[in-house]
C-alpha cells in the first residue's frame, strides 16, 4: 500500500515541479527568493516539493501567488498554453507545401499575421483576412498600425498547429500592400468578410499582392 501512495505522489509531484522551475526561471527567480516570497523556509519548501499536493496545499497556494500563478494552474497548467509546449514527435518529417498546397491550407477566410516594416523594428499582428482571387485582404483603421504604406514589402503567415499530435504546417506569403480604394471593391469584401474579431470601426481594407509563396508542413512517419 505504501508503495503505491509514493507512486502517486510522484505522478502529481513532477508535472507541478516542473511548471515551478519553468515559472521561476521565466520570471528570474532563485529557489531561495521563491521561498521568500512565499514566506516559507528554503528546507520546508523543497519538503513541499518532495511531498507533492497533499502534504501542505496551503503551501502550494503560497507557492502560486508567489509565481503569480492560480492555484488551478500551479496544478494543472495553463488552459491556453502557447503553441510548441509538448516534446516534439518521435519521428518527425518536415515537407515543403506546393504553391497550390499553400493556398488550400489558406481557404477563403481566416485569421492570420501581417508583418508591416515599422521603428524600431517590425511589428507583427493578427488580422481576419480573406482570399481574393490569389492576394490576401483584410480590413483595419485609418492610421492603425495594420496599415502599411502603399507599395511596402509586408510578410503574411497563417498556421495551424496541433500540440497533442506535434504536427502542423504554416503558410508564408511575402508582397507588396496596396489599399483598396474603390468604394465599389470595398463593399464587395465587406459583404463576403465577417465581423473582424476585435470589433470596431475598420474601413481601410488592405490588398497583399504575394511575389513568393511558401509553405512546410510537419507530421509523423
Amino acid at each position: 500500500m505504501a508503495g503505491h501512495t509514493q507512486t502517486g505522489h510522484r505522478t502529481d509531484r513532477d508535472p507541478i515541479v516542473r511548471r515551478i522551475a519553468e515559472r521561476r526561471a521565466q520570471l528570474g527567480l532563485s529557489e531561495s527568493a521563491l521561498s521568500t516570497r512565499a514566506a516559507m523556509s528554503p528546507r520546508y519548501l523543497q519538503h513541499l516539493l518532495d511531498a507533492g499536493p497533499e502534504f501542505d496545499p496551503g503551501g502550494l497556494v503560497r507557492v502560486a501567488a508567489a509565481l503569480d500563478l492560480t492555484y488551478q494552474e500551479l496544478l494543472e497548467g495553463r488552459r491556453d498554453p502557447p503553441p510548441g509546449q509538448p516534446d516534439a514527435a518521435a519521428r518527425p518529417v518536415l515537407a515543403h507545401l506546393s504553391t497550390e498546397e499553400c493556398w488550400d491550407k489558406l481557404g477563403t477566410h481566416g485569421v492570420g499575421r501581417i508583418a508591416v516594416p515599422v521603428q524600431p523594428g517590425p511589428a507583427v499582428l493578427p488580422v481576419n483576412y480573406l482570399v481574393d482571387s490569389g492576394t490576401i485582404v483584410y480590413r483595419t483603421g485609418a492610421g492603425d498600425a495594420a496599415e502599411p504604406a502603399p507599395g511596402e514589402g509586408v510578410s503574411f503567415q497563417v498556421d495551424q498547429i496541433d500540440d497533442r499530435l506535434s504536427r502542423g504546417w504554416s503558410v508564408l506569403l511575402t508582397g507588396t500592400a496596396e489599399r483598396v480604394d474603390d468604394p465599389a471593391q470595398s463593399d464587395v469584401l465587406a459583404a463576403r468578410a465577417p465581423e473582424p474579431w476585435a470589433g470596431g470601426n475598420r474601413p481601410v481594407w488592405i490588398r497583399i499582392r504575394p511575389k513568393n509563396v511558401t509553405g512546410r508542413r510537419i507530421d509523423t512517419e
